[in-house]
């Protein structure tokens, strides 16, 4: 089965976003959490629950990293917390002493080979790295291989890249549509400090990647780097076809509140409209 996924980015895009939205269409909690148990890393776990936004009933996907795992980077500071309330959640747990670490690429590429999940999905997580780590090295002016900072190595980035290429590959999508991605304005703290809105990563991925962004008058950041790395991996068209019908649909929940609900709207369409 080949599967067109149209993602609908009005409150931007980010890996956690992008996971729940992909768990409300179908993608099987059972296969994910396999996938995750089977990473060599260790100080975390996840929670996939219900939440209600804007009025709106949504999947939330959270990584919980414990005290000696938390990062504090822009990118993730956010899912320590600040949980939204919900009515029922589904927890498994990776809780063992484990020291620190700032993992770079092929660090990270290692552990992807070790874990339990199909070449597909392995090829697209693969894939969302690099891009990372890439526009991260432009941004800090060094070099792929050399990065070894929260952006790239954090368990919670592991974690998410890894939970959307499963879920990606799980619903046996062939085709992305990414018409636009909207972010916001203004400037966010991270570990290096405060930087603008876009973020350096994200400007550089969607510089490299022909990504079209709208920016809004909203403050805050709607395009995390992990988002951008995502969806720069796993767009084939920004054009949506004349016809087509909604076949399904998914709502992730985002973390972060902004003047608009942070949500992503994810839909499975059958392009033309024709009948079956």
């Amino acid at each position: 089965m080949n599967r067109t996924l149209y993602l609908e980015c009005y409150s931007g895009i980010s890996g956690d976003m992008m996971t729940a939205a992909l768990l409300d269409l179908g993608a099987d909690e059972k296969v994910l959490k396999e996938a995750l148990e089977s990473l060599p890393v260790k100080g975390f776990e996840t929670r996939i629950s219900r939440v209600t936004k804007a009025g709106l009933d949504a999947c939330d996907f959270a990584v919980l990293l414990d005290e000696e795992h938390e990062n504090h980077d822009h990118d993730m500071e956010y899912l320590h917390g600040h949980l939204h309330e919900h009515g029922h959640s589904h927890t498994h747990t990776h809780e063992h002493g484990h020291k620190h670490e700032h993992r770079g690429l092929s660090e990270i590429l290692e552990l992807l080979e070790k874990a339990q999940m199909t070449e597909g999905a392995r090829n697209t997580a693969v894939r969302i790295f690099e891009i990372l780590a890439e526009a991260e090295s432009q941004a800090h002016g060094t070099t792929a291989d050399q990065v070894h900072f929260h952006e790239v190595g954090a368990v919670d980035s592991i974690v998410d890249i890894t939970a959307a290429a499963v879920c990606l590959d799980n619903l046996q999508i062939k085709k992305v549509i990414i018409p636009v991605l909207y972010e916001g304005t203004g400037s966010v703290r991270c570990q290096h400090g405060v930087i603008p809105v876009p973020v350096p990563a994200v400007a550089a991925i969607a510089a490299k990647h022909e990504l079209p962004l709208r920016i809004t008058e909203s403050q805050g950041e709607f395009v995390t780097p992990t988002g951008a790395a995502i969806a720069a991996a796993v767009r084939t068209s920004s054009q949506l076809p004349e016809r087509f019908v909604i076949e399904k649909t998914g709502i992730g929940a985002g973390k972060r509140k902004y003047e608009r609900p942070s949500l992503l709207r994810a839909m499975l369409i059958r392009e033309n409209g024709q009948g079956r």
